[in-house]
C-alpha cells in the first residue's frame, strides 16, 4: 500500500498540477486525508516547489457551521479566503483539492441555507474561477477514501475494509496499479486528443442525443473547440485538471439547446443527493423540471442566477471505460462523469472555442457562451444512448451508438 500511495501522490503532483521550479502550490484538503496529503506536499518539494500551502477542512466542523451558524453568515464568505485565493493566481501559484466528501454530509440541512453560501462563494471568488476556467494556472483534483464515502460504497462491509476496497478502486482507475503511471497518462491523454482533434475538425453544428428518458438537440457555437481533461496553463506548461479523466467535452450554444434529459447517476451536490431528475429545455433555458429526491435542492441550483438554468459544457465519454466498467457508483463526481457522458449546468470553458480566453464578457455571450456561479455536471450516458452529428447542411453522422463511439 504504501508504495502504491507513493505513486499516487507522484501522479498528483508531477501529472495533475505538473509542479514547477520554484511554484507555489495551494493544497485544499479534509483532515481524513492527512496522511496522504503529507505525502502530497513532500512530493511537492521534492519537484521543487517552493512552498506548499494546505488549506485544512473537517466534515464534522463544516456540518456544525451548516446546523449552528447564524442565518446571516451564510449570505458571507470571508475576504481573507478570497484574497488568498486570488493571490494564488497572482503567484501564478498552482491549485489542487483532495477530495474525500462524504456524499450525505449536509443531508437534512436546510436547502436554503446550502444554496445561500454557495452563492456567497461562487460570487466572491468569480475571479479565481475565471482563472481556472481559462487556464491562467495549473489545477487538479485527487481522490482519497475517507470512512464515511467507502461505507456509502460498500456498508456491507467493515469500515476498514470499505476504505480498502475504495483504495483499490481508486488505484485501479488511475493507473497506479501500471508499472509507470505517469507513462501511462501520458498514452491515455494522447489518445483523448486524437478524439478531440478529430471531433473539432468535424464543425458539427449540433449533436441529437437519444437515450431512455433523453432526447435533446445541442447546437455548437462557430469555432468552438473539443478539448480534453490536459490542458496548458497560462506558461505553457501541461497539467491534467481531473483524475481521473476519459471525457472530451465542448461547449454548447447557450441559447440552442432543445428537448428534455434525464439523469442516468445520482447527482452528489454540497453534501446531498439529487436523482432521479428531468430537465426540459426551451431555447437554451430549463424551463421545466422534476425530480425524484432533492427537488428543491434542484431548484435552488436552477435559480442560483440568470446563467444557472443554461448549459455550460456537454462532455462524451464511452459506456466501455475503466470507471464505468468497474461496475461501481462512486457518488462522485470526479468518478462519476468519467463514467457517463454529462453535461454542465452554468459556466462555460471559454477555452473551448477559438479565441474565447480573450474575449470580454459582452463577446463571450454574444459567441453563444454561457456565464454563471453555478457549473454543475450531472450524468444523463448510458449504454442505450446513440448521438447523431448534424452538419451545417443537414446531413447526420453516427457519434456513439449504444453508448460507445461510432467508429474507434
Amino acid at each position: 500500500m504504501n508504495e502504491l500511495l507513493l505513486k499516487y501522490a507522484k501522479l498528483a503532483v508531477r501529472t495533475g498540477v505538473n509542479i514547477q521550479e520554484g511554484q507555489f502550490l495551494w493544497i485544499a484538503a479534509s483532515v481524513d486525508s492527512a496522511a496522504f496529503t503529507r505525502l502530497v506536499v513532500e512530493e511537492a518539494y521534492r519537484a521543487g516547489a517552493g512552498n506548499v500551502h494546505v488549506q485544512w477542512h473537517d466534515d464534522r466542523v463544516t456540518r456544525l457551521f451548516y446546523e449552528k451558524a447564524l442565518n446571516e453568515e451564510f449570505d458571507y464568505y470571508p475576504e481573507w479566503l478570497t484574497t488568498a485565493h486570488e493571490e494564488t493566481v497572482e503567484r501564478e501559484g498552482a491549485f489542487l483539492v483532495i477530495e474525500s466528501d462524504n456524499p450525505d454530509l449536509l443531508k437534512g440541512i436546510s436547502s436554503d441555507r446550502i444554496a445561500a453560501f454557495a452563492k456567497a462563494r461562487g460570487e466572491a471568488l468569480g475571479a479565481f474561477y475565471e482563472a481556472i476556467e481559462t487556464d491562467r494556472i495549473s489545477w487538479s483534483i485527487v481522490a482519497v477514501p475517507s470512512a464515511d464515502w467507502a461505507l456509502k460504497l460498500f456498508p456491507e462491509n467493515s469500515e476498514e475494509e470499505a476504505v480498502e476496497k475504495l483504495w483499490e478502486s481508486i488505484f485501479s482507475v488511475t493507473r497506479i496499479l501500471k508499472d509507470d503511471p505517469v507513462l501511462e497518462w501520458e498514452h491515455h491523454m494522447e489518445n483523448l486528443k486524437e478524439k478531440a482533434s478529430s471531433l473539432t475538425e468535424r464543425q458539427y453544428a449540433a449533436l441529437h442525443y437519444q437515450g431512455p428518458g433523453t432526447d435533446i438537440t445541442i447546437e455548437l457555437p462557430a469555432q468552438h473547440k473539443w478539448l480534453t481533461g490536459g490542458s496548458k496553463n497560462k506558461k505553457g506548461y501541461n497539467f491534467i485538471a481531473n483524475l481521473p479523466t476519459e471525457e472530451v467535452y465542448t461547449v454548447p450554444h447557450r441559447l440552442g439547446v432543445n428537448g428534455y434529459v434525464t439523469n442516468t447517476k445520482p447527482l452528489a451536490y454540497q453534501g446531498n443527493i439529487i436523482d432521479g431528475f428531468t430537465l426540459t429545455f426551451k431555447e437554451g433555458k430549463v424551463v421545466d423540471f422534476k425530480a425524484d429526491v432533492g427537488q428543491e435542492l434542484l431548484e435552488k441550483i436552477l435559480t442560483m442566477d440568470e446563467g444557472a438554468p443554461y448549459l455550460g459544457e456537454i462532455a462524451l465519454v464511452p459506456h466501455r471505460s475503466p470507471i464505468s466498467d468497474s461496475g461501481i457508483l462512486f457518488f462522485n463526481t470526479l468518478f462519476d462523469e468519467n463514467a457517463s457522458n454529462h453535461f454542465a449546468l452554468g459556466s462555460c470553458y471559454p477555452t473551448c472555442i477559438e479565441g474565447g480566453t480573450e474575449m470580454n464578457d459582452e463577446e463571450r455571450i454574444e459567441a453563444g457562451l454561457n456565464d454563471s456561479i453555478v457549473h454543475e455536471d450531472f450524468m444523463m450516458g448510458s449504454a442505450q444512448m446513440n448521438i447523431d452529428g448534424i452538419r451545417s447542411d443537414g446531413t447526420r453522422e453516427p457519434v456513439f451508438r449504444n453508448g460507445n463511439w461510432a467508429t474507434e
